[in-house]
């Protein structure tokens, strides 16, 4: 391997957190990825790395070389993009962690479309609702629901709007009758999703106003898929997201409440490292999944 190949090696050291994922990001013996930093170190005279066999850290000098190899890196890929930009055949592997019922009520439909245009790419695909960690998981691109994203490492990009709207079945409305203010929340049961410390959130009238909900927490759940056929079956009201909703609120199986109040709402981002060149597939995949679901979805035609 050349200089080059040793720069990438250590960065990905770094991102990885350790030679040993590092190795197991790549397919390499950990003995391997060893060699090539020890021969990188060599080769510029200095410690980058100190490493015991339990822990590792940057040196000063490992924390100065490793700016400099990732723009380096960054550089490199950037150039060979740029020469295969007019290239219609993606190649390779993606890796995707994406939420389980998202990824497979909406993502799975646009992957097809993508899939059938590109079919010499390769995805590995990770359905689940923990927030997987992409750099030490060595996961190209992951999928999040968020109001917003905090300052990371990460990059990230908006794909499209996740509305909600609270909804309960005629059934349950029947029986328990119909709220008109928030207030009137406190008098009926509600469904929690669980992961988000089963509340449903806040409201917000159209003078801006957020009016907290709080009403009687009968059931709490981490599926929102589970938590709608609840709603349908009249246990109680639900805010799930239109993604989850929509289809069930069509064909009057549940029906809006409060429609004169917005329910707090998220986005569907994608995020990837901040220290990784963006691959053509990756782009070309983000782009795809902008036009395929726009800034109004189709979910959230509700009328």
């Amino acid at each position: 391997m050349g200089l080059l190949e040793d720069m990438s090696i250590f960065v990905r050291i770094v991102d990885a957190g350790g030679i040993g994922k590092a190795a197991l990001q790549m397919g390499l013996a950990k003995s391997a990825v060893s060699r090539r930093l020890a021969e990188l170190e060599r080769r510029l005279g200095a410690t980058l790395i100190n490493r015991t066999t339990r822990t590792y850290s940057l040196t000063d000098a490992g924390l100065r070389y490793y700016d400099r190899a990732a723009e380096v890196i960054d550089d490199v890929n950037e150039l060979n993009g740029a020469m295969t930009e007019s290239a219609t055949t993606l190649t390779g592997t993606l890796n995707i962690a994406v939420p389980l019922v998202f990824g497979l009520s909406h993502l799975m439909p646009a992957l097809d479309v993508f899939i059938k245009t590109h079919e010499h790419l390769k995805l590995n695909i990770d359905f689940s609702d923990r927030a997987v960690d992409v750099i030490n998981e060595g996961v190209d691109l992951a999928f999040r629901i968020a109001e917003s994203m905090e300052p990371s490492n990460l990059v990230a990009r908006k794909i499209t709007a996740i509305n909600r709207t609270l909804c309960a079945s005629p059934a349950y409305l029947e029986r328990h009758g119909t709220p008109q203010t928030p207030e009137d929340l406190k008098n009926h049961y509600l469904l929690g999703y669980s992961i988000k410390g089963s509340s449903i959130g806040q409201l917000r009238d159209k003078k801006g106003t957020l009016h907290r909900i709080s009403g009687q927490n009968k059931l709490n759940a981490n599926n929102g898929i589970f938590l709608k056929d609840m709603a349908v079956a009249g246990h109680g009201i639900s805010g799930e997201p239109h993604f989850i909703t929509w289809e069930a609120i069509k064909a009057g199986d549940l029906v809006p409440i409060l429609t004169d109040y917005q329910l707090l709402g998220s986005q569907a981002y994608v995020v990837y490292p901040k220290t990784r060149y963006i691959t053509q597939s990756t782009r070309r995949l983000i782009d795809f999944l902008v036009d395929y679901f726009g800034e109004t979805p189709y979910w959230d035609d509700i009328s």
